[in-house]
């Protein structure tokens, strides 16, 4: 059976199979066989292949890794767990968004803490103008799930307040081209910072705040499914929210 997905992304890519054995070391009438026969290449050369055309190697061949397999890799996905997103060491933030070229997600009811941070601010205005996509997701301070929020964490109004606050400290960066800013009405089960195929998770935990919060650092892999389930669930609620006025 033919594999039409390997075949449609060298078309999408503009690559040829040539090209492609080219970068995997392997003779171009193999690549064929890949694309006409569907033919399941050596694991490593999944890996090549996936690579070279930007995307997750279960998607070419969805049938290659068993259950025991993408737990594997899904389990070395997870770089690091901190019991608290308070003890995220305070350079990470610097790094983890520096070292985005592709794309940065926020996803929070209200970040004040980003907002407050003149350095990550600049930072991510720099990667936008270098052309990386970059957006803001935070909570509608006039939603039922930000005012629960405040209540869950025993502050009261606090929260949306907070969210007015970080609106306010953003105001440079909503002005910034390439940076886009929406507001969600999400019940948030955990707040998620990516940056290309890292991300941050921070947990929300009943009763605490969320820098109170375990917080796990993920490195997406081809062929694991952890980061990848943080990052389509901020694609959806990106789909459902609002754009931010003014941003």
């Amino acid at each position: 059976m033919r594999n039409e997905r390997l075949r449609a992304l060298l078309l999408e890519r503009g690559k040829s199979p040539d090209q492609l054995a080219e970068h995997v070391q392997v003779d171009a009438k193999t690549v064929e066989r890949w694309i006409t026969k569907g033919r399941l290449p050596y694991r490593r050369h999944r890996f090549e292949v996936a690579s070279f055309l930007g995307v997750d190697e279960a998607y070419i061949w969805p049938d290659a890794l068993g259950r025991d397999e993408i737990a594997v890799v899904s389990e070395s996905e997870v770089v690091a767990v901190y019991p608290h997103r308070s003890e995220v060491p305070r350079d990470f933030w610097g790094h983890l968004f520096s070292h985005a070229e592709r794309e940065i997600g926020v996803l929070v009811y209200a970040g004040l803490f980003l907002s407050e941070d003149a350095g990550i601010q600049g930072i991510i205005k720099d990667k936008a103008a270098a052309g990386t996509r970059v957006r803001f997701l935070l909570g509608d301070p006039d939603s039922p799930a930000v005012s629960d929020r405040g209540q869950e964490e025993g502050i009261g109004e606090a929260v949306p307040a907070k969210v007015r606050n970080a609106l306010a400290l953003f105001r440079p960066l909503r002005q910034t081209a390439g940076v886009e800013f929406r507001l969600h009405r999400t019940v948030l089960y955990n707040s998620i910072y990516r940056a290309d195929d890292q991300v941050l998770v921070n947990t929300h935990v009943f009763g605490l705040a969320a820098a109170q919060a375990p917080a796990w650092h993920l490195r997406k892999l081809p062929g694991g499914e952890l980061a990848s389930l943080y990052i389509d669930s901020f694609e959806r609620i990106w789909d459902t929210a609002t754009p931010v006025d003014g941003s």
